[in-house]
């Protein structure tokens, strides 16, 4: 059995909760969060470190904010106990694999970073297609739907209650960010809208802030992909193919993550992105069977 501990109890921690208990291999060992209250229907221990928890840990899930990752995974690299994230800003996760290679191989553990559906298993399927068709071009088409670390970043801006970002695909891997904000009492609405879209989650996309009595009126945690690729194979013009879903944002992201967790235990010391990790040891069991199974 590997032990887990989840760190944080947001929208995908909740989901990656869901999937730990779901898991035969895995056992859920306790809860990281800022309260330390029981929850009701889960019986494990809620702590607010891992120091409180009884049990060895194997894999903490990080379900935090993208720009807390870098530090809040050294926190547990150094300890020896390895990491899984969903780090989510793209232009970024070579310089943090690069941070916490360096942490993991310090503290003997394994850090899986960027660990979502996107980027994450998508990445699996855009090297498959460049694989397939080595020379034309790849669109990645996002939504519509809710992105969750965009919301995230919102969210942290002074003055803002609750949002969300919903992300518009216009084609050719072009997108529109339309994004809905409660704000408190008496904040300027001017000063938050040109918050977001000086964010970097934000600069380089087509975004439009909307402001909003009560952000549960236009909440909806669906979210998909379009993924396309046209080019040439073995010198051969005209090859198209194309991958397709819709998901929900949280539940997804957190299956791939507790399989990244299971995949961490085969791994040696360093940090990985999903590329890098056979896909078979993101399944439990072992890979004869698989072999025997999905070849």
């Amino acid at each position: 059995m590997i032990n887990v501990a989840v760190v944080g109890y947001g929208n995908i921690g909740k989901s990656v909760v869901k999937a730990v208990l779901l898991a035969d291999d895995m056992k859920l060992c306790g809860i990281i969060r800022r309260t330390p209250s029981p929850i009701p229907s889960i019986d494990v221990p809620v702590a607010t470190d891992i120091e409180h928890l009884t049990e060895k840990i194997d894999v903490v899930i990080l379900c935090a904010p993208s720009r807390s990752i870098p530090d809040t995974a050294g926190k547990y690299l150094s300890k020896g106990i390895s990491t899984v994230d969903s780090f989510d800003i793209h232009t970024q996760i070579k310089d943090v694999r690069a941070k916490l290679d360096k942490l993991a191989k310090d503290g003997n553990a394994v850090s899986v970073t960027a660990a979502g559906w996107d980027p994450g298993s998508d990445s699996c399927i855009r090297v498959l297609m460049q694989a397939m068709i080595p020379t034309g071009v790849t669109y990645t088409n996002f939504g519509p739907g809710m992105s969750m670390g965009h919301s995230v970043a919102v969210k942290a801006i002074d003055g803002v209650v609750d949002a969300i970002s919903m992300t518009i695909p216009l084609g050719t891997g072009i997108h529109r960010r339309m994004v809905y904000v409660q704000l408190e009492k008496g904040a300027e609405f001017t000063r938050v809208e040109n918050a977001v879209k000086n964010d970097p989650y934000f600069v380089h996309d087509e975004t439009h802030v909307i402001q909003v009595e009560d952000i549960n009126e236009v909440k909806n945690a669906g979210h998909g992909v379009d993924l396309q690729r046209l080019g040439m194979s073995s010198g051969v013009n005209n090859q198209r193919m194309s991958f397709n879903m819709t998901i929900d944002n949280p539940a997804l992201t957190a299956q791939i993550m507790t399989g990244c967790a299971r995949a961490a235990c085969r791994l040696k010391s360093g940090c990985y992105t999903i590329i890098e990790i056979p896909p078979v040891d993101l399944l439990p069991g072992e890979r004869e069977y698989w072999v025997s199974k999905l070849v």
